[in-house]
C-alpha cells in the first residue's frame, strides 16, 4: 500500500493537468501516467521486497525438561505443585522404597561377614606360622640326629637301619615344613588379595543398592518452573519419556544470549548476511503504548542447510516429489540490546523484518532508504494486529 502511494505521483500530476485544462480523465489520456506508475511501483516493490526480506514465522524457541522416574513403583510423596519454582537438587517426588531399603540392608550386612572372615584369616595365618616354626624345629632336630647316626655308623658303632629310619623321618619332616610354608603363603595371599576383592565386591553391591534407593527420590536437575504435573500420591511412577510425570521449563543461563529463529524464503539468501540489522515484533509484546513492541536486532547466523533436503537412513528410496514444500532458510537473530531479553516471552510468535544497509554508493544509499517503507509497514502491521485482536498472523515469507 505504501509503495503504491509513494509511486502514484505521475498519475496525480497527470490528473492535475487534466483538471486545469478542463479535460475529462479517461483511460486513454491517463495511459502514460498509469504505465509509469506501474513501472515505478514494480521497481520499488522489487527493491523493497528483495533487499529487505521479512518473515512471519519468527519464534523464540525454548527447551523443556521431561521428568520421569528411573525405577518403578507407586508414588508415596509429591513434593511440588504446578507453577512452583525449583532449583537443582530439590525433591520432586518419592517412590515406594521398601524393596530398595531391604537390598541395601542385605548388602551392608555383608561387611560384618567380611570382618569375621578377615579375623579368621588373621588367626589362620598365626596358626600356619606356628606350624612352620614347629616343622622347622622338628626338621632341625631330626637332621642333627641323622648326622650323629651317620657318624656312629662310620665308627662301626651305629647300625644302618637306624640311619635309614632317621633319613625317612627327615624326608617326612621336610614335606611337613613345605606344607606348612605353603599354608602360610596361601593364607597371606587370601589376606592380601582375596579379602580386598571380596570387600570391593561388597562395596560395589552396597553402592548399587544405594543408587537404587536414591532413584526412588526424583530430584530436579535444573532450576526452573514446574508445569504439567500429572501425578498424585498412589500413582504409578512413569518411566516413559512420552508420558512424563511433570515438565520443568528451565531458566536461561546467565551470559547465554537469547536467539529468535525465523524462516525466510530461499531466494532471500542472496540478501541476508551475518550482522544484518533487523527489527522484531512479537505478539506477546504488543501494547497500546507501543513501548518495547518493535525491538532492534541483528542476524547472528544462517543455518547452512535446508531441512527438507535432509536424508535419513530408511528402507525407501529418496523421492524429491515427496518433500512437499521447498523448505525455509533458517536464520538466527539476537537482540541488539540485551536488556530487552527480560521482556521476551519464551515461545512468542514474531514478525522479523531485515534491512540491507551494507551497499556503498548512491544506489546503496537509495536501497537502504527504502527500508523506511518496510519499517513503517511493520508498525502498521503491529497496530492492525492490536486493533483486530488476531495477533501478528501473516502469510508466506516475503
Amino acid at each position: 500500500m505504501l509503495e503504491l502511494l509513494l509511486t502514484s505521483f505521475p498519475a496525480v500530476i497527470r490528473y492535475v493537468q487534466l483538471r486545469r485544462r478542463g479535460e475529462a480523465m479517461t483511460v486513454w489520456n491517463m495511459r502514460t501516467a498509469m504505465f509509469l506508475w506501474a513501472g515505478l511501483a514494480f521497481g520499488l516493490f522489487l527493491l523493497i521486497f528483495y533487499f529487505h526480506p521479512k518473515s512471519y514465522s519468527g519464534i523464540l524457541p525454548f527447551r523443556t525438561v521431561s521428568v520421569v522416574a528411573q525405577t518403578s513403583g507407586p508414588v508415596t510423596e509429591v513434593a511440588v505443585a504446578n507453577g512452583q519454582r525449583v532449583v537443582a537438587g530439590d525433591l520432586l517426588f518419592r517412590i515406594e522404597d521398601s524393596s530398595q531399603k531391604a537390598d541395601l540392608a542385605e548388602a551392608e550386612a555383608q561387611f560384618d561377614q567380611l570382618t569375621a572372615i578377615e579375623n579368621t584369616s588373621a588367626d589362620t595365618l598365626v596358626v600356619a606360622q606356628a606350624d612352620v616354626d614347629e616343622a622347622s624345629a622338628s626338621l632341625e632336630k631330626l637332621t642333627t640326629d641323622l648326622t650323629n647316626a651317620r657318624e656312629l655308623l662310620s665308627r662301626n658303632v651305629g647300625t644302618r637301619d637306624a640311619v635309614r629310619a632317621l633319613e625317612a623321618q627327615v624326608t617326612t619332616a621336610e614335606a611337613e615344613l613345605s606344607a606348612a610354608q605353603a599354608q602360610v603363603r596361601l593364607t597371606q595371599a587370601d589376606i592380601a588379595e582375596g579379602n580386598p576383592a571380596r570387600r570391593a565386591a561388597a562395596e560395589a553391591a552396597a553402592d548399587r543398592a544405594r543408587v537404587a534407593l536414591a532413584q526412588t527420590e526424583v530430584r530436579a536437575f535444573t532450576d526452573g518452573l514446574v508445569t504439567q504435573l500429572a501425578m498424585s500420591v498412589g500413582s504409578p511412577a512413569s518411566q516413559l519419556i512420552i508420558s512424563p510425570a511433570m515438565v520443568i521449563i528451565p531458566d536461561r543461563k546467565e551470559g547465554v544470549p537469547m536467539r529468535i529463529v525465523a524462516g525466510f524464503s530461499q531466494v532471500a539468501r542472496a540478501s541476508l548476511h551475518e550482522g544484518m540489522p533487523a527489527e522484531i515484533a512479537c505478539d506477546s509484546n504488543i501494547g497500546l503504548s507501543f513501548r518495547n513492541t518493535v525491538l532492534p536486532a541483528y542476524v547472528q547466523s544462517i543455518q547452512p542447510a535446508i531441512s527438507t533436503g535432509q536424508v535419513v537412513p530408511g528402507g525407501r528410496l529418496l523421492d524429491p516429489n515427496m518433500a512437499g514444500g521447498r523448505g525455509a532458510l533458517v536464520v538466527y537473530f539476537e537482540l541488539a540490546h540485551p536488556e530487552h531479553e527480560a521482556i521476551m516471552l519464551d515461545g512468542s510468535g514474531c514478525i522479523v523484518q531485515t534491512y540491507t544497509n551494507d551497499m556503498a554508493g548512491p544506489v546503496g544509499h537509495l536501497i537502504a532508504a527504502t527500508g523506511v517503507v518496510k519499517a513503517v509497514g511493520l508498525r502498521i502491521k503491529v497496530w492492525g494486529a492490536l486493533v483486530s485482536g488476531i495477533g501478528l498472523a501473516g502469510g508466506a515469507e516475503h
